[in-house]
C-alpha cells in the first residue's frame, strides 16, 4: 500500500487542479481517475461545446457578412470537419494535463476509487485489479453525470444528453431540447446556427431561470428572432420512439397537451453528483449534494469534497477554485471558499456573465440598492461590430458606493466579467471604478459608464 498526503479521487477540473495545487505546495500526490483526464468539461462538455459554438459564430459571420460590405456566396456546412476539429482540440488540452501531471511528480492511477473513513481509497481498474492507496488527506471530486428526468416512455426512446450529444456525426433536421438552463440555452444557440429547427421546452416561466430577468429576456427575443421557438411553463408527459423520430406529448402551465414530433431529442436538465466513491462515509449531506464547509472539508475530518458533486453553480471553474482551497487547507493553509466570487456565463448568442449579488438579491438584503443599467448600442466598440444588443447592469448601494454585483449581456460579456468580480473581490467602490481610465473604443467602457452614474459623475449619459 502507498501513502501520499493527499489523495485526490477524480480527474476534472476539481480534482486535476487540486493535485497540481498540492504538487505545488510539496505534497505528495497521486491522483485517482478511471475514464480520460481533464472530466466531463474537457472530454465531454466545457469544451467541446465552446469549440463547436466558435465554429457556429464563424457561420453566423459569413451569414451575415453583407452587412459588412462582403458577398459570400456558396458556402457549406462540414459537420463532420467540425467534429474533428473539436476533437483536435480535446486531445491537445488533454494532453496538456497528462503532461503537467508528470511535470508535478502526480501519481495518476487509472481506475474507480472508492473512499474509506480510514482515508485508504481502493482503486479498482477495469480488469478488476485493486491497488490501495493510503492518503493524509483524500479529496473527493468524482463530478457528475447529466440528470434524465423520470418521463414515461424516455428510456425506450432514443435520446441524447450533453454527454452523448457529439456520438451522432450528422446535423437533424429539427431538434428538440428538454431543458432551458445554461446548457440548453448554449445547445439551441450552437445547432440554431448550423442550420437545424430548434424547440426549446422548458418548465420554469422563463429562459436561464437562475439568471438575471432582464438578460434572459434578451436572450429569449435573440433565439426567437433567429427562429428558436420557445415553450415555457411546459413540462414533458411522455416520449415514445415513432420510426426513426423521437414523439413527446407536453403540458403548459393551463392545462393544454399537445405533441411534438423531432429528429433528435435532447435531454438539459441539469446534472445528478456521482457520489459512489463516498458510500461508506456516511457523509453528511446537502440534499443529494456532499456537505462541506468553507474549506471543502467533509463531516469526516481528513476528507474534502469539491466540485460538482458539492453542488453551487456547478461551473468549471468554480470547480477549480473549490479544489484548490480543499488542497491548500489539506497542506495546512486556513482558506475558505466565498462563492459570491465565482462568474456566471452563458456561452449564447449574445452571452451573459454576471457576477456577485442578482438584483432581487441585493433588493432582498439591503434598503440603499443602486441599479444602473447602460444599453450596448450606445457603444462605439459595439457599432463597429454591428452589435446592438445588450446591456450592463451594476448592482451598488447607496451608502458606501460598494459594489455587490453586475450583469453583462452581449458579445464577449464572458471574457469581460473578470473585471467586476475584481471590484467586488477588492471591496470596490463606484467612485473607485469611475476613475479607471478604460480604452476607446471598447465594450468594457460601458462599465466605466454604469459606475459613473452611480457615484453621481454620469459621462455621456
Amino acid at each position: 500500500m502507498e501513502t501520499f498526503d493527499q489523495v485526490i479521487v477524480g480527474g476534472g477540473p476539481a480534482g486535476y487542479v487540486a493535485a497540481l495545487r498540492a504538487s505545488g505546495l510539496g505534497q505528495s500526490t497521486a491522483l485517482v481517475e478511471d475514464r480520460e483526464l481533464g472530466g466531463t468539461c474537457l472530454n465531454r462538455g466545457c469544451i467541446p461545446s465552446k469549440t463547436l459554438l466558435q465554429n457556429a459564430e464563424a457561420v453566423n459571420y459569413v451569414r451575415n457578412a453583407s452587412k459588412y460590405g462582403i458577398q459570400v456566396e456558396g458556402f457549406y456546412l462540414r459537420y463532420k470537419d467540425m467534429l474533428e476539429r473539436k476533437d483536435r482540440v480535446i486531445r491537445q488540452l488533454r494532453q496538456g494535463v497528462e503532461s503537467l501531471m508528470k511535470k508535478g511528480h502526480i501519481e495518476v492511477f487509472a481506475g474507480r476509487g472508492k473512499v474509506h473513513p480510514n482515508k485508504e481509497v481502493t482503486v479498482t481498474s477495469k480488469d478488476g485489479e485493486e491497488t490501495v492507496l493510503a492518503g493524509r488527506a483524500v479529496i473527493i471530486a468524482s463530478g457528475s453525470v447529466p440528470t434524465v428526468p423520470p418521463i414515461p416512455g424516455l428510456e425506450e426512446t432514443g435520446y441524447y444528453t450533453s454527454d452523448t450529444i457529439y456520438e451522432r456525426h450528422s446535423l437533424p433536421e429539427t431538434m428538440t431540447i428538454v431543458g432551458g438552463g445554461f446548457i440548453g440555452s448554449e445547445y439551441a444557440c450552437l445547432y440554431q446556427s448550423l442550420g437545424v429547427q430548434v424547440t426549446i421546452v422548458e418548465s420554469a416561466g422563463r429562459l436561464v431561470p437562475q439568471e438575471d430577468e432582464d438578460a434572459a429576456k434578451m436572450l429569449a427575443g435573440a433565439l426567437e428572432e433567429s427562429g428558436v421557438a420557445i415553450l415555457t411553463s411546459t413540462t414533458v408527459t411522455s416520449a415514445k420512439q415513432q420510426g426513426e423520430k423521437a414523439v413527446i406529448d407536453m403540458q403548459n402551465a393551463s392545462g393544454s397537451h399537445q405533441q411534438l414530433t423531432t429528429d433528435l431529442l435532447l435531454i438539459s436538465t441539469g446534472r445528478t453528483p456521482v457520489i459512489a466513491a463516498a458510500e461508506d462515509l456516511q457523509l453528511r449531506m446537502n440534499g443529494r449534494f456532499v456537505a462541506v464547509d468553507g474549506s471543502m472539508q467533509t463531516s469526516v475530518p481528513g476528507i474534502y469534497a469539491a466540485g460538482d458533486i458539492v453542488g453551487g453553480w456547478q461551473l468549471a471553474h468554480a470547480a477549480s477554485a473549490e479544489g484548490i482551497i480543499a488542497a491548500e487547507h489539506a497542506a495546512g493553509a486556513a482558506l475558505s471558499m466565498d462563492l459570491s466570487l465565482v462568474p456566471r456565463c452563458v456561452y449564447t448568442f449574445p452571452e451573459i456573465a454576471s457576477v456577485g449579488l442578482s438584483e432581487q438579491e441585493a433588493k432582498q438584503m439591503y434598503s440603499d440598492v443602486q441599479i444602473k443599467t447602460v444599453p450596448l448600442r450606445g457603444n462605439a466598440k459595439a457599432m463597429t461590430m454591428g452589435e446592438s444588443r445588450g446591456f450592463i447592469k451594476v448592482i451598488s448601494r447607496e451608502m458606501f458606493g460598494e459594489i455587490l454585483g453586475v450583469v453583462m449581456a452581449g458579445p464577449h460579456v464572458t471574457e469581460m466579467i473578470g473585471e467586476s468580480a475584481a471590484y467586488i473581490h477588492l471591496e470596490g467602490t463606484t467612485e473607485e471604478w469611475s476613475s479607471q481610465i478604460h480604452a476607446h473604443p471598447s465594450l468594457s467602457e460601458m462599465l466605466f459608464e454604469g459606475a459613473s452614474a452611480l457615484s453621481g459623475r454620469p459621462v455621456h449619459q
